[in-house]
């Protein structure tokens, strides 16, 4: 194989783990699983670290925080990159 190609492929894999991880994420949002670990909150830095962790609002992993057409970003994730992964690839 040429280097090139090599690099194209590693490219297309690379994609499509995106659309593999897309796949996974969309999965947990639509509840056909379970994520791996809790879902987590953002911290600000400053001020009394336990008190901001205590009081951070908390960021949902199993709910989509957007869609389009009943697909959430995480699922169209998995769409357009498996698709082109494949294109690629192929």
């Amino acid at each position: 194989l040429r280097p090139r190609a090599v690099w194209v492929a590693l490219a297309g894999l690379a994609v499509l783990t995106s659309g593999l991880i897309g796949l996974f994420h969309a999965g947990v949002e639509y509840g056909w699983w379970e994520g791996l670990t809790a879902c987590t909150s953002v911290v600000g830095s400053g001020g009394d670290a336990l008190e901001a962790i205590m009081n951070a609002p908390l960021i949902r992993c199993d709910v989509a925080p957007w869609d389009l057409f009943g697909i959430s970003l995480a699922g169209w994730n998995f769409l357009f990159s498996t698709a082109a992964g494949i294109a690629i690839v192929a």
